[in-house]
């Protein structure tokens, strides 16, 4: 039986970012580095290094400086996630419940909303604990050198604390412990969180939906669980959308590895193994909540994949929703077993013009590109440079890796359709398999398995579930509606 904790968090990040003008002395100024020339733009001794917190002793001056560095975009998110852990730190001593920072005169409300950005996520912390910890730092403000710039730096302001919540939902959800975090809660949070948004309809199909309906792959996946497999379909349609995408999301909502067992050393991390779905689940809400004028459809297939007399096992021919059959090659390859059904289903049921999938799928993408950086797949080019695109306004790094059609045939099977897991490069062959499953739209796989999870702090990540590609897929929706 699995035990009873609290329900995942599903509010905003606990702190409240408002932008005013001339309300009381500011506790912290934002200052960049010397510049080349050596013009000095630090004040009371701080070095002005991106993410530097400069302590000021003494009355009559800011308590903090704060280093902005070179003043991109990117330093002023560093900034403020930085700030917001020093700012947590002093609010937990009692001295500081509210802060307000002076913005330089000549912010941009781009550098204004990155700056919020990182308030809001950098002191993100996520803990099971027998009582909800109340926050310390309830409010920051932001405080303007000139009233006439306070309602469109107010206008990103509140546009980035969607991007925000959405990946504070996406933390949440894939920190989440799996003793709690089965398929049925997935599906149940995702229903109470996103279906409260206006525009947006949650339906949840159980196992007997998924066997009548030939979802082979999910069920094989999910078969060897106590806890029996979901499908999270979630749809967004405003009125006069013209264009339409359709998301998918991985949901394995804890991976031992099947048959194929994991080694011990680091399972225990697989609770983020739904990352991708979960990514995916907070975007389509943050979508709704910006009122964006593009229709999305999403699927999260959601299993477990566990060990036991009922589980799939190497050398087993899977049929999956549309008929194509899968020869198994590896129980731990599971989640392109899932993805493959929900691609097949998706693409036949809504139609969309465009599919998008993000997965924790492959070890290889961890080797290839490191945990800083996605890996992103696509057939179509223009596609690959929106999503490239995206990720560079979300301040979420993607590199485009090749399909490489020499290595097609290897996903032919002998005893099936396909071949699962036919050896050769791990990430470019599951991309490829996936690639079986998708119509000939034009269509991208987004591998999420080295960013999906940080094992220390950097810009407003901390360590644990970093949220990777929730504000990404936002941004590519964004893109469709001008």
């Amino acid at each position: 039986m699995r035990n009873s904790l609290p329900p995942v968090p599903t509010k905003l990040p606990e702190v409240e970012v408002s932008v005013t003008y001339r309300r009381g002395a500011p506790l912290a100024h934002l200052a960049t580095a010397p510049d080349p020339a050596g013009e000095s733009h630090v004040e009371h001794g701080a070095s002005g290094k991106a993410g530097d917190v400069h302590e000021v002793p003494g009355e009559g001056s800011p308590r903090w400086v704060v280093g902005l560095g070179a003043g991109e975009p990117r330093d002023y998110r560093k900034a403020g996630a930085a700030f917001a852990r020093t700012a947590r730190a002093a609010a937990e001593d009692g001295s500081a419940k509210a802060v307000q920072i002076a913005l330089p005169e000549d912010v941009t409300a781009e550098q204004a909303g990155e700056l919020a950005m990182g308030l809001l996520l950098g002191g993100y912390r996520f803990k099971v604990t027998t009582q909800e910890p109340k926050p310390a730092l309830t409010a920051v403000r932001l405080v303007a050198a000139s009233e006439a710039a306070v309602p469109e730096y107010a206008a990103e302001v509140a546009r980035v604390r969607e991007l925000a919540a959405a990946a504070a939902l996406t933390r949440d959800l894939a920190n989440t412990p799996s003793n709690i975090k089965n398929p049925a809660w997935l599906a149940n949070t995702a229903s109470k969180v996103v279906g409260a948004a206006e525009g947006v309809t949650v339906t949840v199909r159980d196992e007997k939906w998924l066997a009548d309906n030939g979802f082979g792959g999910v069920l094989a996946v999910g078969g060897g669980s106590a806890s029996p497999p979901r499908l999270i379909e979630l749809e967004y349609r405003p009125r006069g959308a013209s264009s339409h995408v359709l998301l998918v999301g991985k949901g394995i909502t804890f991976d031992t590895g099947g048959l194929s067992i994991k080694p011990a050393d680091g399972m225990h991390l697989m609770r983020t193994d739904m990352a991708g779905g979960a990514a995916v689940i907070a975007a389509v809400r943050a979508i709704a909540a910006l009122k964006l004028p593009v229709r999305v459809s999403a699927l999260v297939p959601a299993a477990e994949n566990h060990v036991s007399g009922s589980a799939y096992r190497p050398g087993d021919v899977v049929r999956h929703y549309g008929g194509r059959t899968t020869e198994v090659g590896n129980t731990d390859a599971e989640g392109r077993m899932v993805m493959a059904d929900a691609l097949a289903y998706g693409i036949e049921k809504y139609k969309p013009d465009v599919v998008v999938d993000t997965a924790t799928l492959t070890g290889a993408m961890k080797v290839s590109l490191g945990l800083r950086t996605g890996g992103l797949f696509a057939t179509d080019d223009e596609l690959a440079a929106r999503v490239v695109a995206a990720g560079a306004r979300a301040g979420e790094a993607w590199w485009r890796m090749p399909l490489v059609e020499d290595y097609a045939a290897s996903i032919q099977g002998e005893l099936g359709d396909v071949r699962q897991a036919p050896g050769g490069p791990g990430g470019i062959m599951a991309a490829l398999f996936l690639r079986e499953f998708t119509a000939g739209l034009p269509w991208a796989h987004l591998d999420i398995a080295g960013p999906g999870r940080a094992d220390k702090t950097y810009d407003d990540v901390v360590p644990g579930a970093s949220g990777f590609a929730s504000r990404t897929l936002v941004e590519f929706a964004a893109s469709y509606a001008s």
